[in-house]
């Protein structure tokens, strides 16, 4: 009599579980992760790599500002960029703080900026004329109203950097929309709304402090594309044949040279009030140098010389304009 028979689905199932020295309990569905559905979709990690790239720019842009500004060695260090909500982002700012909504023209949005107390009140200091080590007392209270107006001047300095930093992305103005001292009173965002967090490190002598920024996740994604053609240029550096290329187009291109004396200047009226016998003062000394423009823009600085039987211009120096 045959003792044959066929083994049930399960039972194949099982045998082969014992062969991979598996149970039941190591099934997947014994494996999954539970998920909230209220955290924010993720951002690409191609976009976050742009927006650290683009920070790190920032971060050597205004280490430079800043030690111009305060006159003293500065040192700015990119922390991180990370994905938070709005909520988790107010509760890691200290309380009270100097918390500012920023405008982000010609974008419909707002992006929050924050600067540690640990920093205000030593810069406060800074520039009302105390040493540097001066600084090293902790304080802990609000700003005043006073001293909120001095320290827009140190906002603009760090929104016209972030501003430059941005250009390759988007033509974004950044203004100060609000100015807070308490995170919870910003209430721009929803709490569980999804932003970037990007902190920087702030070292000014043996002092130190965040500053913190957020932008909305879904400006991020509105710029994808920009992030994605951006980080394709920084890849792609251009060959021998392309700059030879570029360079034989505009090798032909015509300009406007000329040679000016940059003097004081009359108004229409003055000058047709002008009478036999009038004398006009140029104060326009002999050494100075003159200037020459390319295409109506100054270019170069230089005298006039005699070459050839003909009159030149002898370039001493080039122009460099002053920073605004």
């Amino acid at each position: 009599m045959s003792t044959d028979r066929l083994l049930s689905q399960e039972e194949i199932d099982s045998v082969f579980k014992k062969m991979s020295g598996t149970s039941s309990k190591d099934d997947a569905s014994n494996q999954a992760q539970p998920y909230d559905f209220r955290r924010p979709d993720r951002i690409a990690k191609d976009q976050l790599r742009g927006i650290h790239l683009l920070h790190e720019n920032f971060a050597r842009s205004l280490a430079s500002s800043l030690s111009a500004y305060l006159r003293a060695y500065v040192v700015v260090n990119l922390v991180s960029v990370e994905q938070l909500t709005f909520g988790e982002f107010s509760r890691v700012m200290p309380s009270p703080t100097s918390v500012v909504s920023l405008g982000l023209r010609p974008i419909d949005g707002n992006a929050v900026l924050e600067l540690n107390p640990s920093l205000v009140f030593p810069i406060l200091e800074m520039l009302l004329g105390a040493g540097a080590k001066a600084g090293l007392l902790k304080i802990e209270r609000e700003i005043t109203e006073i001293e909120r107006s001095i320290i827009e001047g140190l906002y603009r300095i760090i929104l016209h950097d972030l501003k430059n930093a941005w250009r390759g992305i988007s033509l974004m103005a950044f203004s100060i929309e609000s100015h807070e001292t308490e995170p919870s009173l910003l209430q721009i965002l929803a709490p569980n709304e999804a932003i970037v967090a990007i902190t920087l490190e702030i070292r000014i002598g043996e002092m130190s402090g965040m500053l913190n920024i957020g932008f909305p996740s879904i400006l991020i994604k509105m710029l994808r594309q920009k992030f994605d053609q951006q980080w394709s240029v920084r890849k792609s550096e251009s060959t021998p044949e392309e700059q030879n290329r570029v360079f034989r187009l505009v090798k032909q291109a015509q300009m406007k040279v000329e040679v000016r004396l940059q003097g004081p200047t009359l108004s229409v009226s003055d000058l047709l009030k002008l009478e036999a016998g009038d004398v006009l003062t140029f104060d326009y000394p002999l050494n100075k140098n003159i200037d020459l423009l390319i295409n109506g823009k100054v270019k170069h600085r230089g005298e006039i010389v005699v070459a050839g039987g003909k009159r030149g211009l002898l370039i001493n120096k080039p122009y460099i304009p002053m920073e605004d």
